[in-house]
């Protein structure tokens, strides 16, 4: 009976033919705004929830929703830990930090109306992945999310010349766990494209043609993998604004660090109306930095937040996420 019941939902999904989302949309679930990770309800999105055990299905214009929260694999599917905010009548919000969750991360989710039912995404969501429990598949989907996800508004545009005879690219890399389906590129005149969201940081990637794995041809950064060939390496880097108040009788400030070798010439600060100001293009993670004020090395006064380095020199710190 419950086999009956459970394929029933996947016939439900079919003949209702309601979801044609390809990746022009975002991934659904979620986005990622600089340093936090914002789960993402909109009860426009979902048609059917069911109850535990898939014993019941439920349209989901009968639910009259009382709460929402977000279940999944970082809080051990818990029902009632992960409420989330009303933002409309449609849309629930909850906001979590990027350090929550590990470096790339790959989390598994769902959503949870009531504490009860659970909102039932379908396949043709790019990011919906098959329901697992206990190592046997079922006939249901979750969520997933990615360090990166295809997006018309996103922050880097992957391109690969040529293959005009080519039936289909996929984009595959450590941002995706190198997965060979979900980021397909789209074929321009000339070239194949994919614009994705993503954050800050060095990433290896291929491109898959016609199931046929090739670096970049135009990136002459590669680094050598576990199958003794090469990845494409690509460093996404994202705008750090250094400021430096007061000093105003200062000639000149200069702004050293990790990310320039502690050169103390190459940057040199803006003088303001408040101090010194400079904004570089960083790679994701950690970066030590100091002030140079008419060649004196000073730390940031207004960053508590100082390390040692290993020559034991204190250093200020500044985070790209």
């Amino acid at each position: 009976m419950k086999q009956i019941v459970l394929y029933s939902i996947l016939l439900f999904l079919v003949l209702r033919g309601l979801y044609t989302y390809g990746q022009t949309e975002p991934f659904k679930g979620y986005r990622i705004e600089g340093d936090e990770l914002i789960f993402t309800f909109d009860k426009r999105d979902y048609k059917i929830a069911t109850a535990d055990q898939f014993s019941n299905v439920f349209d989901f214009e009968d639910l009259d929703i009382k709460n929402v929260v977000v279940s999944g694999q970082f809080n051990n599917w818990s029902k009632r830990k992960w409420y989330m905010t009303r933002i409309d009548e449609n849309r629930y919000e909850l906001r979590k930090k990027l350090s929550d969750f590990t470096d790339e991360f790959s989390w598994e989710f769902k959503f949870v109306i009531n504490n009860a039912f659970w909102a039932e995404p379908v396949e043709e969501y790019v990011n919906a992945v098959r329901a697992f429990k206990n190592g046997h598949a079922l006939p249901a989907y979750n969520l997933k999310m990615y360090t990166a996800y295809p997006d018309k508004n996103g922050n880097v545009t992957f391109t690969l010349n040529g293959y005009d005879d080519a039936s289909e690219v996929v984009l595959s890399g450590s941002f995706n766990k190198w997965n060979e389906e979900i980021f397909t590129m789209y074929k321009n005149e000339d070239c194949w494209t994919l614009k994705l969201k993503i954050r800050p940081g060095e990433y290896q990637y291929k491109f898959i043609v016609d199931g046929k794995w090739i670096i970049d041809p135009d990136n002459p950064r590669k680094k050598r993998n576990e199958f003794d060939g090469f990845n494409s390496v690509i460093d996404i880097k994202a705008p750090m604004k250094f400021i430096l108040n007061g000093f105003l009788d200062a000639g000149e400030v200069i702004l050293a660090g990790s990310f320039n070798n502690w050169s103390e010439n190459k940057y040199k600060m803006t003088r303001t109306k408040s101090g010194w100001a400079d904004t570089l293009m960083l790679s994701g993670g950690k970066h030590h930095y100091k002030f140079i004020v008419d060649g004196e090395w000073i730390v940031d006064p207004d960053n508590p937040v100082r390390e040692y380095d290993l020559r034991g020199n204190i250093n200020s710190v500044c985070m790209v996420k």
